[in-house]
């Protein structure tokens, strides 16, 4: 042995610490793919991991890391895609970064279980999220569209001006002198 770290005792951290402290997955690779198991304990792996990673994404939500929340639940999916868990979890770190994708992940989980109340929920709060959003978006393109406008018209103004002028100019060089 080289080098040596101790642990510190959890009465020892703050909560953060404690949180950051709880990596599931380290635990996950104890269970990992590449080690070799027999029949029975092969099963009992699989759904060892798929809890790591499920518990590492909530975790992560709760220190709102949504990339590493995304990455843990896709990892789950990959592995049992009908995991009504991981979408959800998943649809949660989107809300934070992608409505759509989000949606997609809460039309899936409502496919597996139409009755799930936790996904019930968080669709009823990403309607509002949207809601939100096409406010903001319309507001912004209205204000975008009339600073367009009034662009266009002071344009057309000063076009209109110079046009006048040119005439005006045409009409006194071409005009009969008496």
């Amino acid at each position: 042995m080289l080098d040596f770290i101790k642990e510190r005792a959890p009465w020892e951290m703050s909560n953060h610490e404690k949180i950051e402290e709880k990596k599931y997955d380290k635990a996950a690779d104890y269970v990992s793919e590449d080690v070799i198991f027999g029949d029975d304990e092969l099963k009992l792996a699989k759904t060892l991991r798929v809890s790591c990673w499920l518990n590492g994404a909530a975790c992560s939500l709760k220190l709102n890391d949504f990339q590493e929340a995304i990455k843990l639940c896709s990892k789950v999916l990959d592995v049992e895609f009908l995991n009504v868990k991981a979408l959800y979890r998943r649809a949660q770190a989107y809300m934070e970064i992608d409505l759509v994708m989000a949606e997609l992940d809460i039309k899936k989980a409502l496919v597996i279980d139409p009755q799930n109340r936790d996904v019930k929920l968080i669709e009823k709060k990403l309607k509002q999220l949207q809601a939100e959003s096409n406010k903001r978006d319309a507001k912004l393109y209205t204000n975008i569209f009339s600073k367009k406008l009034k662009v266009g018209k002071v344009e057309n103004e000063k076009q209109d001006e110079a046009v006048a002028m040119e005439i005006a100019a045409a009409t006194t060089v071409g005009s009969p002198v008496s």
